[in-house]
């Protein structure tokens, strides 16, 4: 098989994992981040800051932004089809996401063992100004499927 094909098999098997995800996925619709792009350790999630999620500065909570981030980190760590949880995650907030800002998490695998993973997501806004480092942590299931 080559590797075009295996490469392409690998994507199609993560966009089964996002759309079984995004079926139980609460928080994430209830936060309207849209998973945009997904592979095999990889994915990138979009939000736009509500203001609902603004705190008393007029500026989108940290904890959003930890979420949106922590999304992207979720479905790039699922995306091999074995279900996968966090087991930590840090977040630097380095600058503040306003009202309106169309926020995108990329995230990407920067080392992957059996069962504990490490990934990197970078949350900026529309205008790719960065807001937010975020690293997580991972522990895999081994042996239990996302999707049959």
């Amino acid at each position: 098989m080559s590797n075009a094909t295996e490469h392409e098999q690998a994507l199609q098997l993560a966009a089964r994992v996002r759309k079984a995800m995004l079926q139980d996925d609460y928080a994430t619709a209830h936060m309207g981040i849209d998973i945009t792009d997904i592979g095999p350790g990889c994915a990138t999630a979009t939000m736009t800051v509500q203001r609902w999620m603004l705190n008393g500065h007029a500026t989108c909570h940290g904890g959003f932004i930890a979420t949106l981030a922590d999304s992207a980190f979720a479905f790039a760590c699922n995306a091999y089809n074995e279900i996968t949880v966090a087991s930590g995650f840090d977040l630097s907030i380095v600058a503040p996401a306003r009202e309106g800002d169309v926020l995108s998490a990329v995230c990407s695998e920067q080392n992957k063992t059996a069962r504990t993973g490490v990934y990197d997501v970078e949350v900026r806004n529309q205008a790719q100004q960065r807001i937010a480092l975020f690293r997580g942590r991972s522990y895999t299931m081994k042996g239990k499927p996302v999707v049959a």
